[in-house]
């Protein structure tokens, strides 16, 4: 995958640019970005929102090593299944996304 694939599944399954990175956010109020994705010119790293506010790089792969799972779609090589509940914050943001255009909102 490159960047603009990268980007692209993101955004197509739940995730929001926030303050230019896509970024999954918390399932209460307030929406606060815990997981993002820092796409650079050659890798992709995964951050993880520490609660001191502080992020913390989790993994970081070259773009020619991610390549998507053939059976859920999910990125592999980023460390997503290091992340402990990642599937359902996932989920929860494709959800809030979809009854966002279903209801005419904005998600979060």
């Amino acid at each position: 995958m490159d960047r603009v694939a990268l980007q692209d599944w993101a955004l197509a399954h739940g995730w929001r640019v926030l303050a230019g990175h896509p970024s999954l956010t918390k399932p209460r109020p307030p929406h606060e970005p815990v997981v993002r994705l820092v796409l650079k010119a050659t890798v992709a790293h995964v951050e993880v929102k520490k609660p001191a506010g502080k992020w913390e790089k989790l993994s970081g792969a070259a773009y020619a090593s991610i390549v998507p799972d053939p059976e859920t779609g999910i990125p592999s090589g980023l460390g997503f299944e290091t992340i402990n509940g990642f599937s359902l914050l996932m989920q929860d943001n494709r959800d809030r996304m979809v009854f966002a255009r279903m209801t005419g909102g904005t998600p979060g």
